[in-house]
């Protein structure tokens, strides 16, 4: 019997996935704790009248729409999903990415379409620089800026481990 979703080979026989980082960006599932909050407040519309019963499915819309917008980035390409599609965009076919006033991003295809990349802003293009491997430029520059280096050693410590002798200063004399 063949089960959905599971491989005739054995798992280690299996192709890995190509390696990489992935980025997805969604609606936050904290957004589940307004359909409580809705159901609540329709009620008392959804039995004040007959065919008002219409209104709970507001809170199910809520759920389709939290659960279906998102875009994945991964080393090949983005993944758009909305509503009733899901649309794959290669890096290749990015021409660049355009921002609109209220700080949303979209992807701008080589022939100049522009494709709205659900959930994603302005604060997110440094991660997609860094999924894409570069192939998006970081224009926030802080994938630019170089790694902080540790905690320096206090002087003494750092000479101890040259092997230089070090004195303890005396503590000053008390007055009486």
């Amino acid at each position: 019997m063949h089960h959905r979703g599971v491989a005739d080979e054995p798992r280690e026989q299996q192709t890995p996935q190509a390696e990489g980082r992935r980025a997805v960006f969604r609606v936050p599932p904290t957004a589940l704790l307004t359909i409580p909050i809705l159901l609540f407040c329709v009620t008392p519309a959804a039995f004040a009248a007959p065919g008002l019963q219409a209104l709970y499915i507001l809170p199910i819309a809520v759920i389709v729409l939290v659960a279906g917008y998102r875009t994945t980035a991964t080393r090949q390409g983005l993944a758009v999903r909305s509503l009733f599609q899901t649309r794959e965009l290669a890096w290749s076919d990015l021409k660049g990415l355009a921002i609109t006033p209220k700080s949303k991003v979209q992807a701008v295809l080589n022939d100049g379409t522009k494709v709205a990349l659900p959930s994603v802003r302005t604060r997110h293009i440094p991660v997609l620089s860094l999924v894409s491997e570069g192939t998006i430029a970081d224009p926030s520059g802080v994938l630019d800026q170089p790694e902080k280096p540790e905690k320096e050693e206090p002087a003494t410590e750092a000479r101890e481990k040259a092997g230089e002798t070090v004195e303890e200063a005396p503590a000053p004399a008390e007055k009486q």
